[in-house]
């Protein structure tokens, strides 16, 4: 690009996305931003000045040709846009929604080091919407099958580009989900209002279309095993269990009525809609005080998914402060728009019950920062005679899950990690068990999205190797 023109094109403001208002979004599950229009979106792709060097999409764990699909917005050519992402991303309208770009693509692009960065997530979900929208999808041409079958274990994000990318190479696959619907944490882990499920079943439906098997409500570990499948017709497996297991506290209380773990509580609402009881035949306690213990992503998608249903007051309890928070500097902003109140440096230490059982009270002790710890935080530490206690009725602990134990448990040669991670190889995805691979949060431990898709290519391109030479 003329040096001229590039400079021109950084003169020209970030472009903002339209949004909900705060007090009214506050009170329904649509989708808090609209997306751009499609003058939104070629003014925000003119910003990119086309780089010598993309160090944008070396920072993209799928490999996406970023440069090539924001050029074709500013050109108009948006359905071309969305078929250039799906050469390397079967989920773009979920990943324009939630994948942290702030710290991947765009934190390194050339634009934003004198300025603003381009916003290369809103314009891939821009992209995505449009080809949808207008009945544009395109199936990619399938070749000739080569005979071979794949079992994906979990119908998330690692399991379903797994499985997008396996069916383009001809091979057989069919994802087993233990839920009634695919989608993992897309379908159960993140708000409506965030991403709604609507998004999640266009995105499953085109891998069917390209001739993905999708058989629901099949949990493995207990319908059959892995190697039940290696030896009834598969020829590779594909873990891609998560992390469902909820950790909790281990402090007094926890078994009272009202204290949900994060995991139970958004699969309620997200997946079982128990935000439109009694039309959905799933209860969640509302309460009147909620406080959300945790800092993380799934802390502030419990704590705004509160806010629309508790009537007076939402607080998210995290033991550091504001800077060492790990959730979305966006998600946090949106929050607090919302009304949600923070209480930092904070711990809590026991939860206190009425005489039946249900939670009436958090106890709580307040946080010093000490050396940093192995994550590079400062560690935190208690005040001595800093207790003190916050009215509440329903809590929500948010403080990490580990990986899904099923799988394991009944497969005892997969080598485990001291946390029950799957061992796997970071760059093929492989296994110490011939023909089993695994990615995404069940190697990784609870991650984003887009790192376990990230897992899910580089699998998926070991299992194509595997099944083509034999090669173990």
């Amino acid at each position: 690009m003329d040096p001229k023109e590039a400079k021109e094109r950084m003169k020209i403001p970030r472009q903002d996305m339209p949004e909900q208002d705060p007090g009214e979004r506050v009170r329904n599950f649509y989708e808090v931003a609209y997306g751009y229009t499609p003058e939104q979106a070629v003014t925000e792709a003119r910003r990119c000045i086309q780089c010598k060097t993309p160090l944008c999409a070396a920072g993209c764990p799928v490999g996406i040709d970023i440069p090539w699909f924001v050029r074709l917005i500013a050109e108009g050519k948006f359905v071309e846009a969305a078929w250039k992402l799906k050469e390397t991303n079967g989920l773009p309208a979920v990943c324009g929604r939630v994948c942290p770009q702030e710290d991947q693509c765009e934190k390194v692009c050339v634009t934003g080091k004198r300025g603003k960065p381009v916003s290369i997530g809103r314009l891939e979900r821009f992209a995505a919407d449009y080809e949808r929208e207008h009945g544009e999808t395109a199936i990619p041409e399938i070749p000739r099958r080569t005979g071979k079958k794949v079992a994906v274990i979990g119908g998330g994000p690692a399991g379903l580009t797994v499985a997008g990318d396996l069916v383009k190479r001809g091979h057989g696959v069919t994802v087993f989900e233990a839920l009634h619907t695919p989608g993992g944490v897309l379908v159960y882990g993140i708000p409506e209002f965030r991403l709604p499920k609507n998004i999640v079943a266009a995105e499953v439906e085109y891998l069917r279309r390209m001739g993905v098997e999708m058989e629901c409500n099949a949990v493995i570990g207990k319908l059959e095993t892995i190697d039940e499948l290696l030896s009834g017709g598969f020829d590779a497996v594909f873990i891609g269990t998560g992390a469902g297991l909820p950790y909790f506290m281990n402090i007094p209380g926890e078994n009272l009525v009202g204290v949900y773990s994060a995991n139970e509580y958004l699969t309620r609402v997200n997946l079982m809609r128990a935000y439109e009881f009694p039309e959905y035949d799933t209860p969640v306690i509302r309460g009147r005080r909620v406080v959300v213990v945790g800092g993380g992503n799934t802390a502030m998608d419990s704590a705004r998914t509160a806010l629309r249903l508790c009537p007076e007051e939402v607080t998210m309890i995290y033991r550091r402060s504001m800077e060492e928070m790990p959730a979305r500097v966006e998600e946090i902003h949106h929050g607090a728009e919302e009304g949600l109140k923070f209480q930092f440096l904070t711990n809590p230490v026991r939860f206190v019950g009425d005489d039946e059982g249900r939670l009436k009270a958090v106890e709580c002790v307040r946080m010093g920062l000490g050396s940093p710890d192995e994550s590079g935080r400062r560690r935190p530490v208690p005040a001595e005679g800093s207790e003190f206690c916050m009215d509440c009725d329903v809590a929500i602990i948010a403080v990490g899950n580990g990986a899904n134990p099923l799988i394991p448990q009944t497969t005892p040669d997969l080598k485990l990690t001291k946390w029950n991670n799957i061992v796997a190889d970071g760059e093929t995805g492989r296994t110490g068990k011939k023909g089993v691979f695994a990615g995404g949060d069940i190697v990784r431990g609870g991650a984003t999205v887009i790192l376990a898709m990230g897992d899910g290519r580089r699998a998926a391109n070991s299992i194509h190797e595997y099944l083509t030479t034999g090669v173990w």
